[in-house]
């Protein structure tokens, strides 16, 4: 691309719910992507999935099968604020352009739809198919508004729904719920998975401050395994939308289990957040040494991530809701609320003598990108550079770098500005966007600089990646080694980036790109 550098300065500061829908199928009223002004809206998201209206939290049910990824996902079609849960559902055929779809679960006389998952039952184990036509089976929490209101302890509970045609119909289990207990007032989100090794299916789901495992051969008839994390991880809130899966050692044929939970609040930056165990699964038991807590993302805005079912070359494919519960009912979208994050692929890796979990956005998001040029930048000390782009707000901003004293900031003419923060000496790396444009609908939106330690980045060259897309930015160091996610709501576009030296000595950045990113709708 061809840059417009402005001229160096030298710096010395731094900065109930009261709907339910009849269980049937109605299409949800679409409008046509030929449309110009389709997905136009301030702050929508041009590359990112988000719903054509009304409120979306969780990502719920993502399997694939037959060429298409089916993602479903806690929806409420009568408001842009939560309310009695549904699944909303899209599909894709290549995780980037969505087909939106008639909601798929409504709910019923056992309560609200809230989290869960679907699977492929090849060997139509459920008997709900053929060996011909194997079902999806998609197994989800029921959240009873009446049971809950009456102080009843019992109110959530696990059901099941079966499709024989991909996903486009369901039919609800006569005989649920499925899985119930007598004291269920967190007890939910089921993730449901094969275990080869015992030839049976597991369900883990949370029940309050820890995890559970059941076992079925049927996904109708389940037995508890095993618990886990009473005295593990972080326990600042509500322990939710568990996920656990098989990664094999990068460049080893070690294999390690990985959990992951949600929990809200408690994250390190406020609120919600993502934490992940890495350990051993037996089949009944989760096992783990691992003594710190551990986040798949450091930002305040990727939350109840889980990964696809079913996919093709057994790729782990992740992903995540793009908001926090601490202002997700206030965020100044005006038709529809949240995205979600794009797709990523996880991977395990040894670090030292760690083990880490990378996550980094799938290849296909190379395919919406135009390159426009490289150039390798050196910034002198104690100085900046700034760039003017007009396609930063939808944009890949990439370089590699050995240094660890740096700042960037994106800004605009109003003087708002996201400021990002590289401190080597502090071994963190932060992300301040209290004076990045509308922040005054929550009073917790931007009060905390979000803060992510880094003490494993390499002392060599490492890359860094920026997605921005409108009202979301998706930082990579490292190619994912260290992730944050965050909302920004600039009251104009930003059109510059500035660079700034923070040592006494010169820094380089090579290889740096703004790249455009064409919207996917």
């Amino acid at each position: 691309m061809k840059f417009v550098h402005l001229v160096f300065t030298f710096i010395c500061t731094s900065l109930v719910l009261t709907s339910c829908k009849d269980d049937k199928k109605t299409e949800t009223p679409m409008a046509s992507n030929s449309d110009k002004d389709y997905y136009t809206e301030p702050y929508r998201p041009q590359f990112h999935f988000s719903p054509e209206k009304m409120w979306m939290n969780d990502p719920n049910g993502m399997v694939y099968n037959k060429g298409v990824y089916n993602l479903f996902y806690q929806y409420y079609p009568d408001s842009t604020v939560w309310g009695p849960m549904h699944w909303g559902h899209a599909t894709s055929e290549d995780l980037l352009h969505w087909k939106h779809k008639p909601i798929a679960q409504y709910p019923d006389e056992n309560g609200y739809i809230f989290s869960g998952s679907a699977v492929l039952d090849e060997q139509n184990s459920s008997g709900f198919g053929s060996e011909e036509n194997p079902p999806l089976v998609a197994i989800f929490t029921y959240h009873d508004a009446k049971k809950e209101g009456k102080g009843n302890t019992n109110y959530q509970t696990q059901g099941i729904a079966y499709s024989t045609d991909n996903g486009e119909t369901w039919t609800k289990y006569e005989d649920n719920p499925v899985v119930s207990v007598e004291n269920s007032t967190d007890f939910r989100d089921p993730k449901v998975f094969w275990y080869e090794p015992d030839q049976k299916w597991i369900m883990t789901l949370v029940a309050g401050d820890h995890a559970e495992f059941y076992g079925s051969n049927n996904l109708k008839d389940w037995e508890l395994q095993g618990k886990f994390g009473t005295d593990k991880g972080a326990h600042g809130g509500v322990w939710e939308c568990p996920d656990l899966i098989s990664l094999k050692v990068e460049g080893t044929d070690e294999e390690k289990w990985v959990l992951f939970i949600s929990i809200n609040p408690g994250a390190p930056n406020g609120g919600s957040g993502t934490q992940y165990f890495i350990g051993d699964f037996d089949g009944k038991n989760f096992t783990t040494d691992q003594m710190e807590n551990r986040w798949i993302d450091w930002g305040t805005d990727n939350y109840a991530g889980v990964t696809f079912s079913n996919t093709p070359d057994q790729e782990t494919i992740f992903i995540g809701w793009m908001s926090n519960w601490l202002y997700a009912r206030e965020t100044p979208t005006e038709t529809w609320r949240s995205a979600m994050t794009l797709p990523r692929i996880l991977s395990l890796k040894k670090v030292g003598e760690k083990y880490s979990l990378f996550n980094y956005p799938i290849s296909n998001v190379n395919d919406l990108i135009s390159e426009t040029g490289e150039e390798n930048i050196k910034i002198m000390a104690q100085a900046e550079d700034s760039i003017s782009s007009d396609s930063l707000m939808q944009s890949e901003v990439l370089f590699t770098t050995s240094t660890k004293a740096f700042e960037l900031k994106l800004g605009n003419s109003d003087g708002e500005e996201l400021l990002f923060k590289m401190d080597g000496n502090d071994q963190e790396f932060t992300l301040n966007r209290s004076l990045s444009g509308k922040t005054d609908f929550q009073e917790d939106f931007a009060k905390t600089v979000q803060t992510m330690p880094v003490p494993d980045l390499p002392d060599g060259e490492y890359e860094v990646r920026i997605l921005m897309d409108k009202s979301s930015i998706e930082l990579f160091l490292n190619k994912g080694q260290y992730v944050m996610t965050a909302q920004v709501f600039p009251n104009q576009d930003y059109n510059m980036l500035k660079i700034l030296n923070t040592s006494d000595e010169v820094i380089e950045f090579k290889e740096f790109e703004i790249n455009p990113i064409a919207r996917v709708w």
